[in-house]
């Protein structure tokens, strides 16, 4: 979830490419919690800043009703406080949007399939 549309459109892009059986779904942010309630993910690209309401709280709020869901942060924010929060939060890792290449996302996204 990214209130950026052209970033969502791109990490769309490169997983469609990179993981073609995968279903992706893509949110803005207003409609977050609706669609984790009806799509159910494995993991969850989540920025901080979303139009309508803060990654972390909503990071909270899913974590509190699906545990098992893997979160991701991936966010231009790059600070102290934001990494303590991510984690206190319950998210699962902390990327930085300017220092991810399609290398490094294909791995990850390798490594959480495995799990």
């Amino acid at each position: 979830m990214d209130d950026e549309d052209s970033f969502r459109q791109i990490l769309k892009m490169i997983l469609e490419a990179s993981f073609p059986t995968m279903a992706i779904d893509e949110s803005g942010g207003g409609d977050v919690l609706q669609k984790v309630d009806t799509f159910r993910p494995d993991l969850i690209f989540m920025d901080i800043q979303l139009s309508g309401e803060n990654g972390l709280e909503l990071i909270k709020k899913i974590k509190a009703t699906y545990p098992d869901i893997s979160i991701l942060i991936l966010t231009g924010y790059d600070t102290p406080e934001y990494r303590e929060a991510a984690s206190r939060y319950g998210a699962n890792r902390f990327l930085v949007k300017s220092s991810l290449n399609r290398m490094d996302l294909e791995e990850l996204m390798k490594i959480y399939l495995k799990a």
